[in-house]
C-alpha cells in the first residue's frame, strides 16, 4: 500500500519530533509543551513556568547549580 505525499509528510513530521525529544531528553532538556500540559491537568492551581524559566530549570538540575556536594553533571 502506497503512501500518498501528505501521509508520508506527516509520518516523516512525527518521526522527526521523536527523533529531537529523544535528543533533548539525552542531555536532560524536556520537552516544555509535555511539562506544561502535565501542569495544567495534574495541578491547575499552578501556573507552568514560561518557556525561558523551563529550560533555565532543567539546565540547572542538569549541571547541579544549588548542589552543596559540589558540581554535578550526570
Amino acid at each position: 500500500m502506497a503512501l500518498s505525499s501528505f501521509e508520508l509528510r506527516e509520518r516523516l513530521k512525527t518521526f522527526s519530533k521523536c527523533v529531537c525529544d529523544g535528543a533533548r531528553l539525552m542531555v536532560g532538556q524536556g520537552d516544555y509543551e509535555t511539562y506544561a500540559a502535565h501542569i495544567r491537568r495534574t495541578h491547575p492551581d499552578l501556573a507552568p513556568m514560561t518557556e525561558k524559566e523551563f529550560f533555565r530549570n532543567r539546565e540547572n538540575a542538569r549541571f547541579g547549580v544549588g548542589n552543596t556536594s559540589g558540581f554535578r553533571c550526570c
